[in-house]
């Protein structure tokens, strides 16, 4: 046995700065008997194709084993990026080439290699605020530093967008979610989508568009994609929520130069994503049981959302605001004065969870509002929650 003193280890200034997930933390805390949780992004189990992906598997398995099972290319599964080329045309009017394809491990990796090729340590991007946790993690982990732009219920606040940069004048891209935000709930309206490409365009920045809820729309008319209405936008999509999260697939349809800078940081990330995955994408994608399943998912989700809405009416204070989004997986609840980072200690007591709204900003400057997932929970539970978090805001009234 060595009796030498432990290693004093040194780490980098990027991984000191690091903090770990509010939303992962929560999931631990989650999967205690009794408590209900509003807080993990999760797909309610239900949505998932279980037999059409044994089918789909099998299948694959007996005609491409052997490829199924080897490495597989850095872009991709060839058939899969020419059956989503084929997709994003006829769904969204997407003009895109299979080679303008590049498969990642869900969105998140995306996220982080997006960050490393297009800013250095130190540099700033802009986002809307609130923005998607992960977003704030995979930029927090190469040093990229983020600027707010606050938002109504249209989307990201143009007014707003264009006093900040004025202030801040050379941002690395633009990051938008405009369908159903995460975590808000919130779509951007066409006008506002027509407005930030013709600043993106006046200045020469590149905008990223993050759409993994798209699909998932329960009422209101479609609204074109960033990306149909300008080819240079850079567009990430996910089999997360029209599939299944377990899968961990996601993808970048970009300009060329994009592609190729993410397929070579995406051979020193992982090599190449889960060649199982992209045989089973491609199947169901191809196979049409994507087109069969998605209004399965919408039916069950609005549902979920019309009740947790309900629910809201029924059991919080008068005051409590909160969105009503046409689709999605999330709500956003906002108290004026109160401090839901306070409130979740006693959350927690109460076992109910949710999401801090400070979590949703870089600098964690918001503590009035809150995100809950109105997905995952059975029907009993979303009811029985939104009743003890109305007992919390009664308790901690102003």
């Amino acid at each position: 046995m060595s009796m030498n003193a432990p290693v004093k280890r040194e780490f980098s200034a990027i991984a000191n700065a690091m903090k770990p997930s509010a939303i992962r933390l929560l999931l631990k805390v989650a999967n205690q008997p009794d408590v209900i949780s509003f807080g993990g992004g999760l797909p309610n189990p239900e949505s998932f194709p279980i037999e059409d992906i044994r089918r789909i598997f099998e299948e694959q398995l007996a005609r491409n084993g052997k490829k199924m099972l080897q490495y597989g290319a850095t872009e991709g599964l060839d058939s899969l990026n020419v059956a989503l080329a084929a997709r994003l045309k006829e769904k969204e009017g997407i003009n895109s080439e299979p080679t303008d394809i590049i498969q990642t491990a869900g969105s998140q990796e995306a996220l982080y290699m997006l960050g490393k090729v297009f800013a250095n340590p130190g540099e700033y991007v802009i986002t809307e605020a609130p923005t998607y946790v992960g977003t704030i993690s995979a930029l927090k982990a190469s040093g990229i530093k983020m600027v707010g732009v606050e938002m109504d219920h249209y989307g990201m606040r143009m007014d707003v967008l264009r006093e900040k940069l004025k202030k801040y004048p050379n941002p690395k891209f633009i990051y938008v979610i405009p369908n159903f935000q995460n975590p808000s709930g919130i779509t951007m309206s066409f006008e506002r989508r027509k407005e930030l490409l013709e600043i993106a365009n006046e200045r020469g920045l590149t905008v990223i568009e993050d759409d993994p809820y798209g699909a998932l729309r329960f009422a209101g008319a479609h609204v074109p994609t960033l990306k149909s209405m300008d080819n240079d936008v850079v567009y990430l999509g996910t089999f997360s929520k029209v599939l299944s999260p377990g899968i961990r697939l996601g993808y970048v349809v970009g300009p060329h130069d994009v592609i190729e800078k993410l397929n070579i940081a995406k051979q020193a990330v992982d090599l190449a994503t889960s060649s199982v995955s992209t045989y089973i994408a491609q199947a169901y994608v191809s196979g049409g049981y994507m087109d069969k399943q998605i209004p399965k998912i919408i039916d069950l989700y609005r549902q979920k959302r019309d009740l947790m809405i309900e629910s809201f009416v029924n059991y919080f204070p008068g005051d409590v605001e909160y969105t009503r989004p046409n689709g999605g997986m999330f709500l956003w609840v906002t108290r004026k004065g109160a401090n839901t980072d306070k409130m979740f200690e006693e959350a927690v007591k109460q076992k109910v969870l949710y999401v801090v709204g400070s979590a949703f900003y870089p600098d964690e400057d918001n503590h009035e509002s809150m995100r809950l997932n109105f997905t995952f929970s059975s029907n009993e539970n979303i009811v029985e929650g939104v009743k003890r978090l109305g007992k919390l805001f009664e308790a901690t009234a102003k």
